[in-house]
């Protein structure tokens, strides 16, 4: 765990690139942005399939976007807390599929959710109300309107907001963290008192749980965070009944 004290270049590969890529491609979204006014997370960020705006590419792709400063922050502040940890533990080849996978993963988790209420609002809408969403619900959105029936809203949401950060790869690292190191004393900011990191994990997953389904119209994609843990904790299992080491 020696990486704490030598800053940004000491980390190890994985961790440091992720970081890069990450603030390059939110520099990059804010400079399309004020140049061209095209928005970057409006075109790589995850939509769901049945959008028109959906490409594969996103599938990967809407794990390097960020919607603000502080959403990326507090992203890649949990990735360098606990990513290179991680990664010394188990070398960079099984951090980096580890990463993908709770991303994925994530993402997969998040899709499923979102079909459920899609196909729980085809059951309620009727054809001219799905049309005129198909036809003009996209651009509206561009314009920053919505519908105000409230079902021609909600499909109008679902199928032009995009899904974007690396939340649920994070989540993944922090269950990692929890599971590899359980008894490890954390520093909470608010409030400022000591907490081991499998309590940590199990109020966040907790927290996570309760909003996900207390909550589920919120454009936090709780499902999504508790997707990464859940393919997190999936993986740490098969490698430890296919291996022998602390993974």
């Amino acid at each position: 765990m020696n990486g704490f004290g030598r800053g940004f270049l000491g980390l190890p590969p994985v961790v440091k690139n992720l970081i890069i890529i990450n603030v390059i491609m939110l520099l990059a979204d804010f400079t399309v942005r004020s140049i061209f006014g095209v928005e970057l997370t409006m075109i790589l960020g995850l939509y769901f399939p049945k959008s028109d705006s959906f490409l594969p590419l996103q599938i990967v792709s809407h794990m390097f976007m960020h919607g603000s400063f502080w959403h990326l922050f507090f992203n890649m502040y949990a990735l360098y807390m606990f990513g290179q940890v991680l990664e010394q533990v188990w070398g960079p080849k099984r951090f980096f599929i580890y990463y993908m996978v709770c991303g994925l993963g994530a993402a997969f988790i998040h899709e499923t959710v979102i079909l459920f209420q899609y196909e729980r609002l085809m059951n309620v809408i009727s054809p001219d109300q799905l049309q005129m969403v198909l036809n003009d619900g996209a651009e509206y959105f561009r314009q920053g309107k919505v519908f105000s029936d409230e079902t021609m809203k909600e499909l109008q949401l679902l199928l032009n907001t995009p899904t974007v950060g690396a939340s649920g790869a994070v989540f993944g690292i922090l269950l990692a963290f929890g599971v590899l190191f359980p008894n490890t004393q954390l520093m909470l900011l608010i409030p400022p008192i000591p907490i081991r990191a499998k309590y940590f994990v199990l109020i966040y997953g907790a927290i996570e749980l309760y909003l996900a389904f207390s909550n589920p119209g919120s454009n936090i994609a709780h499902a999504a965070h508790l997707g990464g843990m859940l393919f997190g904790y999936i993986l740490i299992r098969y490698w430890r009944k296919t291996t022998t080491t602390l993974y």
